[in-house]
């Protein structure tokens, strides 16, 4: 099944250059990953240094493989640098249930 990935991270101000550096690094090293289909990145409006990332893979083993390879990490530690906390992940299936609890 389909999986969308949110990243969330927030990162200190002033460093826009080695953020936007170190972001489409990761997207081109996840260019050639087996299973990754799409990547957006995105701030928030009134607040910049709020960044949500979303990409889309084939299923969440071919994401959780790259969110576990080495390089990425590499990159993904370089990032924590400029960030004033941890990344956060939230992993969601494209679709709905089969059997929704109509009850709540």
């Amino acid at each position: 099944m389909i999986a969308k990935i949110l990243i969330k991270r927030r990162f200190k101000p002033g460093s826009a250059p080695q953020i936007v550096a170190l972001l489409n690094e990761i997207r081109a090293l996840a260019l050639g990953q087996e299973g990754y289909m799409s990547g957006e990145t995105l701030m928030k409006s009134e607040f910049p240094n709020d960044m949500v990332v979303i990409s889309t893979w084939k299923n969440l083993v071919l994401w959780r493989k790259w969110r576990d390879n080495k390089e990425r990490n590499r990159f993904e530690s370089m990032l924590e640098i400029y960030q004033e906390g941890p990344t956060e992940y939230e992993e969601y299936l494209l679709g709905t249930p089969l059997h929704i609890d109509e009850s709540q």
